[in-house]
């Protein structure tokens, strides 16, 4: 039997779940999509005491300190026992090897987004996805009548 000092640290992983349209998705998405949208996710994961998420590259800040404001959901992942160094490292890695994939050139408010970003961070620490309803929104808005004109329309949009 290991003794509680013996026990390696857990991190409790959390994502922020915020709604960009404030609102909006779900009383415009019917008329100018043809679908019902909840919202507008952009999502961050909360790990060692940061937020770390992508807003033109990826950053971090305190909790609930980012432009977003406050989220409308936060959604318990688990704990994990990878260190925050390690975890650095990781962001790190995926700032300088990833081929820009999470830089602010890289983005693609479709194929590659910041819930893509939770999606790898949530995969890293605790081995799970971010849901399917935040995760494939993207596809979802792009099959709907007027997803391609909305593409389209939105071209290279970068936030």
């Amino acid at each position: 039997m290991v003794s509680q000092e013996e026990e390696e640290p857990s991190f409790d992983v959390k994502v922020y779940v915020y709604d960009i349209s404030h609102g909006l998705a779900a009383i415009y998405a019917p008329a100018l999509l043809g679908i019902n949208l909840d919202a507008v996710y952009h999502t961050s994961v909360v790990v060692y005491g940061k937020e770390y998420y992508i807003d033109s590259g990826i950053k971090i800040s305190n909790p609930g300190a980012s432009k977003h404001g406050t989220p409308k959901e936060v959604l318990s992942l688990g704990k994990t026992f990878i260190s925050k160094d390690i975890f650095e490292d990781f962001i790190e890695d995926l700032r300088t090897h990833e081929s820009g994939k999470y830089l602010a050139e890289g983005y693609d408010i479709f194929d590659n987004n910041c819930n893509h970003f939770t999606d790898t961070c949530l995969d890293f620490l605790v081995g799970r996805r971010l849901e399917d309803r935040i995760l494939m929104l993207p596809q979802r808005v792009l099959s709907s009548p007027n997803g391609q004109h909305l593409r389209n329309m939105l071209g290279n949009f970068q936030p």
